[in-house]
């Protein structure tokens, strides 16, 4: 298979399109880290479905807007399985409300998960890569970062001022990254799925 050997992180992983990109990597030879938030029962069944596909799987829980938890979920993922090959920023939520009622706690608590939690994957990834391409020679590690983003960032969503805002963000965010990462022999990519999930409900 494709991805035999190589180690990917998804975050967001317990349901809907993160689940469904996991068990893809899964399908494809890849070992993943399923991640969530909070709920460690969904993280748990994920991990079951991917294992049940004859790779690893190590299911762990961790705000992606925290950099700390952030931090720790790449240390102990490296620690498990030995590297990060694959990164996909797919963790968000919604907060949905008109700009003329929207407070800033609604404003912040979307940015801080879309947006922020998608930097904190890709500055401690890009750390890891940065070790791992030093140590190695300088030769091309092949690493793959994936964000989500979303036509909203395009058109404007309805009532979704924080959350066009924030994947706007995270399309010129992931844009700056893939300059960044092509040194290291990798690539930045950002993908606008369409799916209907709990979110869009």
């Amino acid at each position: 298979m494709p991805l035999n050997g190589k180690v990917a992180l998804v975050t967001g992983s317990g349901r809907n399109i993160g689940r469904s990109i996991a068990l893809a990597l899964a399908k494809d030879g890849a070992d993943v880290v399923v991640n969530a938030r909070t709920n460690e029962k969904e993280v748990n069944v994920v991990a079951d479905e991917v294992r049940a596909l004859g790779v690893k799987a190590l299911p762990l829980l961790a705000d992606v807007g925290n950099r700390a938890q952030l931090e720790k979920l790449l240390e102990d993922s490296i620690s498990e399985l030995g590297r990060i090959d694959i990164v996909v920023n797919n963790a968000g939520f919604i907060r949905d409300s008109m700009p003329q009622k929207m407070d800033e706690e609604e404003f912040a608590a979307v940015v801080r998960v879309h947006l922020k939690g998608h930097f904190c994957t890709i500055r401690h990834a890009m750390a890891h890569w940065r070790e791992r391409w030093k140590a190695d020679g300088e030769k091309p590690l092949g690493g793959r970062l994936i964000s989500t983003s979303s036509e909203a960032a395009l058109i404007g969503a309805l009532g979704s001022g924080n959350y066009s805002a924030a994947k706007a963000g995270i399309t010129a965010l992931t844009l700056s990254a893939a300059r960044e990462v092509l040194r290291f022999g990798c690539t930045a990519n950002v993908l606008v799925p369409r799916a209907r999930t709990r979110m869009n409900m």
